[in-house]
């Protein structure tokens, strides 16, 4: 592959060749089975006009928690499905009520969503009810038959990872062979007919081949390219080494721009994850195409809604399920979970007065509140902070300083946890 730009990289090679080799942590289970869905949770008695008013444009569904991969940096922890996954009878009710919400786009994820049998009727009854039906994938199963299957029951666009490079990929994918398999599945997507975007965890491995995944793409004719940090939860959070650290920000967001330019010569949509803020100097360039022509507030639950395969219902797929679930879809309505559950009307309600922290009194407080909810909640078990801000990291060398996050307590190793974080603000070293 060809790199276009610099190749900022916050490993040396000695601890990058050391981190591509590391063993797993051994201490928790691989693939936890996950505890049974929350059920019966209270809602509100009262449902109010900013409730009525905002809908869920956007649905991202886990449908089974069941996977193929390992990857080392999965939040979920996906490997077994779920001890009460809805049954396709429910899914099928599930994708009725999306539609009567005025869910326009759905995209189906897991684990992996080609493991569970009817993931093709799911995919059909999303279409016959108007919805857009897109997938997000590893690819390691995408044969040739289930793409044509895919495609026959309307399958639009699908999302495969790529993680870097070869080496760097399979290691963050957790199994030899993954990268040569997303590559196959691109092709056998595309000789269905289905078109195909990538999405890339950036972290202190992968950060440096982000010019030659682009690179890759165009090769590829891949027509988007979701980008966003790796976030501290799941098995992401045992091995914290990889985790870009708040200061990386300053290498990585004059690579983006320059990728950004890279992407318009190429026809490839640049699509930032709503965790790769905020503010900086690039903000216009990475995110000038949005309504305001900049980054806002947390969408979840005011746009975005998560689903995971039990029937459990947030306003973000990625946020922990025991903090953040609003109910339960064999317990009520989509409807009444989306209007009336507490968890769904955080972002609703949230004010500067719910930040702390550097965010409480940032100049953009109250544009951004904090940004992403979830990569600043698995930090601190808190919401209402987020050191990973371009903005922020730029203020603090302004006056020699910088943040650093160093883990103070271990992730319990089950689907949706996260360890607790701590932030350590200190002197630039000197030197290179």
């Amino acid at each position: 592959m060809t790199r276009v730009v610099d190749r900022p990289d916050p490993l040396s090679p000695e601890a990058r060749e050391a981190e591509l080799h590391k063993a797993r942590p051994k201490s928790l289970p691989l693939a936890p089975t996950a505890h049974p869905a929350l059920r019966r949770l209270p809602l509100h008695p009262d449902v109010r006009p900013i409730d009525q008013r905002v809908r869920p444009l956007y649905a991202v569904w886990e449908i089974t928690l069941a996977c193929d991969l390992a990857c080392r940096h999965c939040g979920s922890r996906a490997g077994r499905d779920r001890p009460d996954e809805l049954t396709t009878e429910q899914c099928l009710d599930l994708v009725d009520q999306m539609a009567a919400l005025d869910v326009r786009e759905v995209s189906i994820i897991g684990g992996e969503a080609y493991l569970r049998d009817d993931w093709v009727d799911i995919i059909r009854r999303i279409r016959e009810r108007g919805m857009m039906a897109l997938m997000t994938t590893g690819g390691r199963g995408l044969t040739p038959e289930r793409c044509k299957a895919a495609a026959e029951a309307g399958l639009q666009s699908v999302s495969v990872s790529i993680d870097g490079d070869e080496a760097t990929h399979d290691r963050l994918r957790g199994v030899e062979g993954s990268y040569r398999a997303a590559l196959a599945a691109i092709a056998n997507l595309r000789a269905a007919g289905i078109k195909v975007s990538v999405n890339t965890q950036i972290n202190r491995l992968s950060m440096p081949f982000l010019g030659d995944v682009l690179e890759l793409m165009g090769a590829l004719k891949c027509h988007s390219w979701q980008i966003q940090l790796t976030v501290a939860m799941g098995r992401a959070a045992d091995e914290p080494e990889v985790l870009l650290q708040p200061y990386d920000l300053l290498e990585l967001f004059p690579l983006l721009a320059k990728l950004k330019a890279r992407c318009d010569e190429l026809g490839v949509r640049m699509w930032p994850g709503n965790n790769l803020g905020y503010f900086g100097p690039y903000e216009s360039v990475l995110r000038g195409n949005m309504p305001r022509g900049h980054m806002y507030s947390c969408g979840a639950g005011r746009s975005t809604l998560g689903i995971e395969a039990d029937g459990s219902i947030k306003g973000c797929p990625s946020l922990p399920t025991d903090a953040w679930t609003g109910g339960n879809i064999r317990d009520a309505s989509l409807k009444d979970v989306w209007e009336r559950a507490e968890p769904m009307r955080y972002t609703r309600d949230r004010t500067v007065a719910d930040l702390w922290g550097y965010c409480r009194d940032c100049y953009y407080a109250d544009d951004c509140r904090a940004g992403c909810t979830w990569t600043g909640f698995v930090l601190f078990g808190k919401a209402g902070n987020n050191p990973y801000c371009h903005h922020r990291a730029l203020e603090l060398q302004r006056v020699g300083k910088r943040e650093r996050v160093v883990k103070v307590e271990e992730a319990p190793g089950m689907p949706f946890d996260h360890g607790k974080f701590e932030v350590i603000v200190e002197e630039i070293p000197s030197g290179p």
